[in-house]
């Protein structure tokens, strides 16, 4: 990390090549990292390593980055990004944790509280909160609802999931791996889904609801 005299150096260059340092006081850019003009950067920002910020992008606050590439328009709130790639006109957070090897399409919004590792994530992608995805392959036009996850270790080995065009998944799911959801199927909300499921279709694995009435008062009457 750098030293105060280094910090004051750096950001000072910065903000004399048009990028918008709020507090240049709890902000700590490396020198190697790169910075396009009309750049915003919120308090509490920390940038590492091999960091590169096209024009027109915000970051933060209190956003940790390394090595990572962040595309023109794009914004990250108040999130964690190692070694990604994140593509234009993309939001990211608040609170979102995107680990080494993933790369961000377009125009896609990766929420609060989503975990990405080791994935491709196509253009136009909504993954809007409370999700998990790793080691896999995203399409464009996917709907990644909240609570969903890719099942990808098997205690011993990691698998990968593939989600083609257009695909819906529903609350709740969880896509065991390796496993592949076809263009623009739909997978039910609550699904354990451990097999193909093909293009256009949609796929339901769970439990069928019972309902027992009376099921307290019996309950109650035996002990």
């Amino acid at each position: 990390m750098n030293t105060t005299i280094q910090r004051e150096q750096i950001n000072k260059r910065h903000i004399e090549n048009g990028v918008r340092i709020m507090d240049p006081a709890t902000t700590y850019i490396d020198d190697t990292v790169e910075i396009a003009t009309d750049t915003l950067i919120y308090p509490g920002c920390i940038l590492e390593g091999l960091c590169k910020i096209e024009n027109s992008a915000i970051i933060g606050p209190y956003t940790h980055m390394k090595d990572t590439i962040i595309g023109k328009g794009s914004a990250i709130r108040q999130s964690v990004l190692t070694d990604t790639k994140i593509g234009e006109n993309t939001t990211v957070g608040p609170f979102a944790y995107l680990r080494p090897g993933t790369i961000v399409g377009n125009n896609c919004r990766i929420g609060n509280f989503v975990e990405i590792k080791n994935s491709t994530i196509s253009d136009n992608v909504a993954m809007a909160h409370l999700a998990y995805i790793g080691d896999a392959d995203v399409g464009n036009n996917v709907n990644y609802s909240c609570g969903a996850i890719t099942a990808n270790y098997d205690g011993k080995k990691k698998h990968r999931t593939t989600i083609a065009d257009g695909a819906f998944i529903g609350c709740n799911s969880v896509l065991i791996a390796p496993v592949e959801v076809g263009e623009k199927a739909f997978i039910a909300a609550g699904s354990t889904i451990n097999q193909n499921v093909p293009e256009l279709s949609l796929g339901i694995a769970r439990e069928r609801q019972t309902i027992k009435e009376n099921w307290v008062k019996e309950k109650e009457a035996s002990q």
